[in-house]
């Protein structure tokens, strides 16, 4: 699209839908959090299995992801939000009458697909109808709405799942889908160019394998062990599949995903960073509230209360990140917030039996301001050194990778827990003396609490290591030029030629 048309677009209508959109996906994605160890009790199912209703989620995003750079080729910014937004909504009232947990998988995995396609459209059109001098203030308002959704979710959740049944949150999300169709389909205006690209099917399926198949691996392994059969066939299987596919996407004429936006060093570093990052944020959402509810003994409210103050911290000073980061980039603004997140994600590997409320507050909500310093900063940096042609490549890169690292981390970092705490349980048990086979020992519950906290406390160590990693990464963030030449692909040429 021109600058001459985007200078004269009504930006506000086209920003206020797609912030919406993105505020009710996100919002679904966050709501669960809480209600997790309630829903385990509901469901009587374990936490390797619950945390599928997270890691299922990122995991669908992460395979329509790359989807996405050929739908926004094939089809209008309108349509694609209709049929996002609509997506949304079935898989909202499947979740909701849900019988069981594998249909309310079913649901979740709808709704994935709807808020995998929102995401990346968003950045999208972002990154078309704001000139690069306004991209910092334009990231920060749509870092707004994907920290305000954090801000709000566990708090309602709490709430919700304290007085009603868990499915009160998938009716509380239904309305707020439909509102954004409606609102979309009266603003949502056509601002990216159409051509006719050719899907690259065989690129679907073995993205689908291959990281399915490592995600499955990594959450199976908490319920069978490392050298089970299954795990080991499924990492094989998944590292397999994603070889092949990397050798597909640099092969192919038209790729799912465009490899070659490695090219560009920043984007590389920075893609990277984030993955990092992402590994580390999202396993705490998972982690804190089992801590809070099934060791504490925090009510579903009193741990979404908890979670608040970081949130609301988050959301405020997105956007103020964004004009620090417009005025200084992204490199002191990484490093900071990274050395705020590492050092506190370590103090969360040292909470106790007795570690006070207020404590568990200010160093959540010190990791989240931590947080709120480089997630945007560092992704408009990688993406400001990309030519507008990629831009839909490197943001589907970006997001997929995001997305998949995210699920990766919490079924990891789940799986850590898991297995550390089974052998904790075991070892406090035998120095106890208790008969194995005895399931009414009422020291059990004590032990069960001691060995679960140490699982959780070890899987902070990891993630505190992971952090400290994506922190000497940062220190070479630099400011760069976007470039304005064009890969030199057969589509990119033809994408060219059709813009022109």
């Amino acid at each position: 699209m021109s600058n001459a048309i985007t200078s004269t677009l009504r930006k506000g209508p086209i920003v206020a839908s797609l912030l919406i959109g993105a505020f009710v996906a996100l919002l679904s994605q966050t709501l669960l959090n809480v209600a997790l160890p309630k829903m385990m009790a509901d469901l009587n199912i374990g936490s390797n299995t619950i945390q599928w209703l997270v890691t299922g989620y990122m995991l669908v995003n992460g395979v329509v992801i790359p989807v996405t750079a050929y739908l926004i080729s094939k089809f209008t910014t309108r349509q694609l939000y209709m049929v996002a937004m609509g997506l949304f909504s079935v898989g909202t009232v499947v979740a909701a009458v849900a019988p069981d947990f594998g249909t309310l998988l079913t649901g979740r995995l709808i709704q994935a697909v709807g808020a995998g396609i929102m995401m990346p459209l968003m950045s999208v059109v972002f990154l078309t109808i704001f000139p690069i001098e306004q991209r910092g203030k334009a990231m920060g308002m749509m870092g707004l709405a994907m920290i305000f959704a954090p801000a709000v979710g566990p708090t309602l959740s709490g709430w919700v799942v304290e007085h009603y049944s868990w499915r009160v949150l998938f009716y509380i999300v239904l309305p707020l889908a439909i509102f954004s169709l409606i609102y979309g389909a009266l603003s949502m205006k056509n601002v990216t160019p159409i051509s006719k690209p050719k899907l690259d099917v065989l690129g679907v399926v073995l993205s689908t394998l291959g990281f399915g198949g490592i995600l499955y691996g990594f959450s199976d392994a908490g319920n069978d062990g490392w050298d089970s059969t299954r795990v080991v066939v499924s990492l094989i299987v998944g590292a397999v599949a994603l070889v092949l596919f990397v050798w597909r996407e640099l092969t192919a004429k038209k790729p799912l995903l465009e490899f070659r936006v490695f090219k560009f060093d920043m984007y590389s570093l920075t893609t990277v960073i984030n993955v990092i990052i992402t590994m580390a944020m999202f396993s705490a959402m998972v982690l804190m509230p089992i801590y809070l509810q099934n060791i504490r003994g925090f009510t579903p409210l009193e741990s979404g209360l908890l979670l608040l103050p970081g949130a609301i911290l988050m959301g405020i000073m997105s956007p103020i990140t964004g004009m620090i980061f417009d005025k200084i980039g992204a490199r002191w603004l990484a490093v900071i917030g990274l050395i705020i997140t590492a050092f506190t994600t370590w103090e969360l590997s040292r909470i106790a039996l007795d570690s006070t409320y207020m404590h568990i507050i200010l160093i959540y909500s010190a990791r989240m301001f931590g947080m709120s310093l480089l997630m945007m900063p560092i992704q408009t940096a990688g993406m400001n050194q990309l030519p507008q042609t990629l831009n839909s490549h490197g943001s589907a890169m970006s997001q997929t990778l995001r997305n998949v690292a995210g699920a990766l981390g919490t079924a990891l970092l789940v799986t850590i827990m898991t297995n550390r705490a089974a052998d904790e349980g075991e070892a406090l048990k035998n120095a106890a003396g208790i008969d194995p086979s005895d399931k009414t020992n009422p020291q059990l519950i004590d032990i069960g609490k001691e060995a679960t906290l140490y699982g959780i406390q070890h899987a902070f160590v990891v993630a505190t290591w992971i952090t400290i990693a994506a922190l000497v990464l940062a220190f070479f963030i630099r400011k760069v030029k976007p470039h304005h030449e064009v890969l030199k692909s057969e589509g990119n040429a033809k994408a060219e030629a059709a813009n022109s």
